[in-house]
């Protein structure tokens, strides 16, 4: 394992896995998508060094740009460090791995961790990650495949690639036990995480449908893609919506605490795309301040099913949620 601070901007990974200390910036901490942004970034840097290519410059066989899309996130947060936990001058251990997934794609791990938490020696074992978690640290998955445009100026279509310098043989291999393919693939099939419900929960309310045009100032990248975390702003804007319609205030949404989120991403999208996204409400049985809402992103002049998202949450409406951030700046004992 490489121990480095992220302003040194410079990786140096042994083959098996990253480890970084954070101090959390204002660019990666808000109410919103800031956080998988740069959780994107590790990914992409990580990948970078231990597939030994150029992520951000990478070209097909036929010289033409590729990229390392994001096919599936998920980030489960924990009782100290969360999505929408994170505050100016929070430290953090944060542990990064790659693992072979195919020759067109690959799987990241991240530990997001309070500085000073003790944790196991090594790199980042996915047993920790998919069976045992340690319950104060944020875990993301990223499921990267390689795309490029089939139309100069177009995101409809894109088509799956492999860049000849991806050389990811050296990789350790992701236990098949741990695989997402199948959750992902019938997530698209079905376009639901929970196409019957999640277990130990009761729908609230009956299903509902916002419409959403794509913000050609926010949600696209520099190379004119629909950026990865914005798909995550665009489902808060409609969780935001709903929450709204249900009487609930701005202080309460901001308050929230996301246990839990999966984003299926399917499709891309060019401007002046209008998306039509259809939102289920779950209510666990157990606990009435935790609910499940499901949604389905998709292009209103196609139908096409452009992304489905789960997202878990404490609301906070009810009862207080769970311990914040303020816990993991090492001043306050790490």
């Amino acid at each position: 394992m490489t121990t480095l601070h992220t302003a040194r901007g410079a990786l140096a990974p042994d083959g098996a896995g990253v480890s970084r200390h954070v101090v959390v910036a204002p660019g990666m901490c808000s109410g919103g998508s800031l956080v998988f942004g740069r959780i994107g970034d590790w990914t992409w840097e990580v990948v970078s060094e231990s597939c030994r290519i150029n992520v951000h410059a990478a070209r097909t066989a036929e010289g033409d740009p590729a990229y390392l899309s994001f096919y599936y996130f998920h980030v489960r947060g924990g009782d100290v460090v969360h999505p929408h936990g994170l505050t100016f001058g929070d430290e953090l251990r944060v542990d990064s791995r790659a693992f072979q997934f195919g020759s067109q794609s690959v799987i990241t791990l991240h530990r997001l961790a309070p500085a000073g938490l003790e944790l196991p020696d090594g790199p980042l074992d996915p047993a920790e990650v998919y069976e045992h978690p340690h319950p104060d640290c944020l875990y993301a998955e990223n499921f990267n495949r390689w795309i490029a445009r089939t139309t100069a100026g177009s995101n409809r279509g894109l088509a799956q690639v492999t860049p000849p310098d991806f050389t990811y043989q050296e990789l350790a291999p992701l236990p098949n036990a741990y695989s997402p393919r199948s959750l992902v693939g019938r997530a698209r099939a079905t376009g639901s995480f929970h196409s019957a419900g999640p277990p130990g929960f009761h729908e609230a309310g009956r299903p509902q449908t916002f419409e959403y045009t794509l913000d050609v100032v926010r949600d696209l990248n520099g190379a004119g893609l629909m950026y990865f975390a914005s798909y995550f702003s665009v489902f808060d804007t409609v969780l935001l919506r709903l929450w709204r319609s249900l009487g609930r205030t701005d202080e309460q949404f901001l308050r929230r605490k996301v246990i839990d989120q999966k984003i299926g991403y399917f499709g891309n999208a060019d401007p002046g795309t209008v998306f039509a996204v259809t939102v289920r409400r779950w209510r666990s049985a157990g606990s009435p301040d935790v609910e499940v809402a499901d949604m389905a992103l998709r292009d209103t002049a196609t139908g096409q099913l452009i992304a489905v998202t789960a997202i878990e949450t404490e609301t906070g409406t009810g009862t207080e949620t769970g311990t914040g951030a303020a816990g993991i700046r090492s001043s306050d004992g790490g």
